[in-house]
């Protein structure tokens, strides 16, 4: 049983487009009626749309934020404050704005309004980062928090890609360490793996478009979401070596994240297979750490301390300063670790933590699809290569053991065996798998205009005997009596001479001839060709529901999972007309038994039709007593493709 904690540490949010309206209107719920507004030239257009909105109750600005938020700096901007006596803060911009309006909540407990313009995530946690004498200090605290974000996407619209690419990062770093947290919680995994979600399937599509509204949405709410879990859930090895970097060395903020981040990953993966394989899935990717690595590079964005401005030299003060102090992480911090970790993200390797399972099958699976990239036809390269795929990821996904394997290859070897030129042991298990009503209903569905086809089925047989008009094809065998006139017409209704069609069915026990070695030739099947008005007329008897052979493996597979053998009782035709596609379909006996369960799911409802019961004459004149049955139906073939 999992045990946890959990506090909440709610801020007021407004979300969506055009929020940036709703400042006044937010300050004065807050009681505010003079207030600070912290920006920066990078958002000097910001600036001016939220004078205009404040108006009077804007009383004083500071434009001079920088990055890890320096003490000095905030000295600076708490004078301002002070002397305009401001009741309230209003901060624009990116983490450093954030960082600032905190400090400044701390010292005088003023409520804050925060617009955020990147993704940071900052503006929703109580945690405040500050630098001084070289070194940044974190604190946490409740008069951090602010009161109010306003999150409006259409201020981040004209965020480079280059800062959207590491700011989106910067908020990942923040899910990814809150599954991993010692504090972690079912609300926030649930926040995290969404933001991870969200914030791989946005990147790339901003790298694509940066002007993606929805996709900037997306990342907008990830970086909502992965601040949230930050404010939660303590953080671990990532961002102490983040604020170690930053606040030792000056390197940027988000772009020290954007390095870090897969090494990080990569040194914790062995204490947190499961959270990384969670990870990986969010990302879509096989490998958590090379996965954001691939990630990252694919975007443009930063892979090295090294391009950061790192000195190497300085790799050994910051794994000192990194390992100088406790604090939670999932696997324990020893000085070799982090240097190797520190050594590579200065170089900007591709982390090469031990492969998972996952990961190396799917390289095997790529190796796999890889060799048929010199296949000659395309068709049949993309046939395989997807056979491939799915068969590895069944096989994966259900854990599929040696002796289970081993098992399914022998039961396909049975089937090929159980086959001869009369009977179709592969077509059956294809039936009743629904494979082959599944094909059937993809090539169909594309002539909705025509007569719906059906299964072919496992019997029938090249060449059956040519019958005439009007005769009878049953052989003599036993049965209701059935006329069948049928009409052969293309989708416009005009008739069809000299089209070939072949019928077969089984016999009144539910036996088709092949299945009976006593049959002196082939019954209940034959071969006619459409008269000048497109008709054909002939004798056999009435179908019946029949289990479908259950002497092989096909049959020991319904054993097993408990189904039916049996099919609805059914009349098989194959029509080909010159000019159109052939059509291979059944005609169900309405009224029949297992239309609704048939063994091989070949039941569709247009093809259900009345087998009329009737008496006294017949068509043709032939004496028959007591009942028979009459089928009229009319086909229609869709025309040649090209």
């Amino acid at each position: 049983m999992r045990t946890f904690g959990y506090t909440s540490h709610p801020s007021r949010v407004v979300f969506g487009s055009g929020t940036v309206g709703r400042i006044r209107e937010e300050a004065e719920r807050l009681g505010c009626s003079r207030l600070l507004l912290l920006s920066g030239p990078a958002v000097a257009r910001t600036a001016a749309r939220l004078r205009e909105v404040l108006g009077d109750l804007l009383v004083a600005e500071f434009d001079g934020a920088a990055m890890h938020t320096p003490v000095e700096v905030t000295e600076r901007a708490l004078d301002v404050l002070t002397r305009a006596r401001a009741d309230g803060i209003v901060a624009v911009g990116g983490g450093s704005t954030t960082g600032l309006a905190k400090a400044l909540a701390v010292r005088t407990d003023l409520p804050q309004i925060i617009l955020p313009t990147t993704y940071a995530g900052s503006e929703v946690t109580p945690v405040l980062g500050e630098t001084q004498d070289g070194r940044k200090v974190t604190r946490s605290s409740q008069a951090i928090l602010p009161e109010t974000v306003v999150y409006d996407v259409d201020l981040t619209l004209g965020l480079p890609l280059p800062l959207t690419v590491t700011s989106g990062i910067n908020a990942l770093a923040h899910a990814v360490e809150a599954l991993y947290s010692a504090e972690a919680n079912p609300v926030t995994d649930r926040q995290a793996l969404d933001a991870i979600s969200r914030i791989a399937g946005a990147l790339p599509r901003l790298a694509a478009d940066p002007a993606d509204r929805e996709a900037r949405a997306d990342l907008l709410q990830a970086a909502w979401l992965s601040g949230t879990c930050l404010a939660t859930v303590g953080m671990g090895l990532h961002h102490k070596l983040c604020h170690t970097l930053g606040g030792s060395f000056g390197l940027p903020h988000a772009e020290t994240h954007t390095v870090v981040l897969p090494h990080a990953m990569a040194y914790n993966a062995p204490a947190v297979p499961e959270v990384m394989r969670r990870v990986a899935d969010a990302l879509g990717v096989p490998d958590a750490p090379s996965g954001v690595h691939d990630l990252i590079a694919s975007l443009g964005g930063p892979t090295s301390l090294r391009d950061l401005g790192m000195p190497e030299s300085g790799l050994a003060r910051a794994t000192e300063l990194a390992t100088s102090t406790p604090y939670p992480n999932p696997r324990a911090l020893t000085g070799e670790g982090i240097g190797e970790l520190l050594a590579g993200a200065w170089h900007g390797h591709r982390p090469e933590g031990p492969p998972s399972t996952e990961a190396k099958l799917a390289r095997l699976t790529d190796e796999v699809v890889a060799s048929f990239a010199r296949t000659p036809d395309p068709r049949v390269r993309t046939l395989l290569s997807g056979l491939v795929r799915h068969l590895h990821t069944f096989v994966a996904e259900n854990d599929v053991t040696d002796a289970e394997w081993q098992y399914a290859v022998d039961f396909l070897t049975r089937t090929g065996q159980k086959c001869d030129p009369t009977r179709q042991e592969f077509v059956l298990l294809s039936d009743t798998l629904g494979i082959s009503s599944a094909v059937d209903l993809l090539t169909n569905s594309r002539t909705p205009d025509t007569t719906p086809s059906a299964v072919l089925g496992p019997f029938y047989v090249e060449g059956p005997p040519e019958a005439v008009h009007g005769s009878d094809i049953s052989g003599g065998l036993h049965g209701t009596p059935l006329w069948v006139d049928v009409l052969v017409t293309d989708t416009d209704g005009e008739l069809l001479k000299d089209a070939v069609v072949d019928v077969w069915q089984s016999n009144e026990d539910g036996f088709y001839d092949v299945q009976l070695p006593d049959l002196d030739g082939p019954v209940l099947r034959a071969r006619l060709r459409t008269d000048s008005d497109g008709r054909i007329t002939f004798w056999s008897i009435l179908p019946s529901e029949y289990p479908v052979p259950g002497d092989g493996p096909v049959g020991q597979m319904l054993d097993a999972t408990g189904r039916h053998p049996y099919r609805a009782p059914h009349l098989h035709f194959m029509l080909d007309a010159p000019g159109h596609r052939r059509l291979v379909t059944q005609l169900f006996v309405s009224g029949g038994a297992y239309l609704d369960s048939d063994t091989v799911f070949g039941v569709k409802n247009e093809l259900v039709v009345d087998f009329t019961s009737r008496s006294g004459p017949t068509p043709d004149g032939r004496k028959v007593d007591g009942e028979w049955r009459r089928l009229d139906y009319t086909f229609r073939l869709a025309p040649q493709a090209g």
